[in-house]
């Protein structure tokens, strides 16, 4: 599926950064507990590199996150599920049939909460030319598919590697500098009233060029989810900490 434009609802959850993998287990539970009705949300926003390693066409990326791709695939048929492909995750609509999915091209994408403008990103749709080669090399399907024959014949070496150097990373670093970063970055070109994004993992918020610009938490460094709230023309995201039993 995909849209041009989305209507977000009052008491949607957004998910950003989890990282998930086999290192990293803590987003299972928080899906699981939507599977389980303990936490339901009007709709269920993933704001991309919810997946430490996701791959479209690489069926060794499904394998080793089978039991949380049916579950969002089980919710996604009585919630509405947005997904914004990230770095980590992407060329997804074979995978996720059911979600309303934005790949990097299509971000940001524009969204409406009754008067608000909004725009949602994942946050590394503008990265330098470079960055941008890559990103279209490395989604393209004939790459795809040859890297999936390359990863059966080295018995997954490569997506092994590639595993353990994430492993390996710190997803949790403050940016120095990062409100001078993003004014820089973004001033000038969006006229909107909110623009939220993931990526940089910085859990701020701040002005820029008269709309609010607000980083989400990476759920990867502390299990920080979000929910839309709409009060008085006010628009908040209200931050929550998931606990496992909680």
């Amino acid at each position: 599926m995909s849209h041009k434009s989305l209507e977000l609802k009052e008491g949607a959850f957004i998910v950003s950064d989890a990282h998930y993998s086999h290192r990293r287990e803590e987003l299972l539970d928080f899906i699981k507990a939507i599977y389980d009705k303990k936490l339901v949300p009007t709709q269920l926003i993933l704001m991309g590199d919810i997946f430490d390693a996701l791959f479209g066409g690489i069926d060794y990326t499904y394998a080793e996150n089978q039991e949380l791709l049916t579950l969002l695939n089980d919710i996604s048929k009585e919630i509405e599920l947005i997904y914004l492909e990230g770095n980590h995750d992407f060329n997804l609509a074979k995978i996720l049939p059911n979600a309303a999915l934005f790949s990097i091209k299509n971000q940001p994408v524009k969204a409406m909460l009754q008067d608000k403008t909004l725009y949602l990103a994942h946050g590394d749709f503008d990265g330098a030319s470079f960055y941008k080669a890559y990103t279209a090399f490395i989604r393209n399907p004939f790459i795809l598919f040859i890297l999936k024959y390359i990863d059966i014949v080295s018995n997954h070496a490569i997506l092994k590697n590639v595993e353990e150097h994430l492993g390996k990373k710190d997803d949790c670093n403050k940016f120095s500098g990062f409100r001078e970063f993003i004014t820089k970055r973004l001033s000038g070109r969006f006229v909107c009233d909110f623009f939220i994004e993931g990526h940089f993992h910085q859990n701020v918020s701040f002005s820029v060029d008269g709309f609010k610009y607000i980083n989400l938490a990476a759920f990867a460094c502390n299990q920080r989810y979000f929910i839309i709230k709409y009060s008085n023309s006010n628009t908040v995201l209200l931050e929550q900490k998931f606990s496992k039993g909680k």
